[in-house]
């Protein structure tokens, strides 16, 4: 199931706003991730955007490489660490990756540092869940 449906993208308007402004974010080189899980109907687990800078990449050639690299870089990751841990979730993670480099890196520096925004936003999901649970269990 290495595949990047359309319904895998996000591309909703309204979740879009939803996720930039309630969402949570950090920044890890060349990433800047924001994340939100919300309550929406959903085929996948989680829904991406992935976007670069026009102002930083002038030439649509360049922006598009590097979406194209981070794509294919999240495609293969997400089912090794991403869709295992959200399994169990019955709300949807709408996720935004931002490029923010200053290069353009090869393909196996993306597939690297997708694998640690992965590993950081499992653990930072992990934690808030935690935390949301033991509050509610003490009202």
């Amino acid at each position: 199931m290495n595949t990047f449906n359309k319904e895998e993208r996000l591309c909703s308007r309204k979740l879009i706003d939803l996720l930039f402004k309630d969402g949570s974010s950090f920044l890890l080189y060349p990433f800047r991730v924001s994340y939100l899980l919300a309550d929406a109907p959903f085929k996948f687990p989680a829904q991406v955007v992935i976007n670069v800078s026009k102002k930083r990449y002038k030439r649509a050639v360049d922006r598009n490489l590097i979406k194209r690299r981070c794509r294919e870089a999240y495609r293969l990751q997400k089912q090794i660490q991403l869709y295992p841990f959200l399994s169990g979730q019955e709300e949807l993670l709408l996720l935004s990756v931002q490029f923010v480099g200053k290069k353009i890196y090869e393909y196996s520096f993306f597939e690297k540092k997708l694998a640690a925004v992965f590993m950081r936003l499992i653990s930072a999901l992990d934690t808030g869940h935690k935390g949301i649970e033991a509050g509610d269990g003490a009202h």
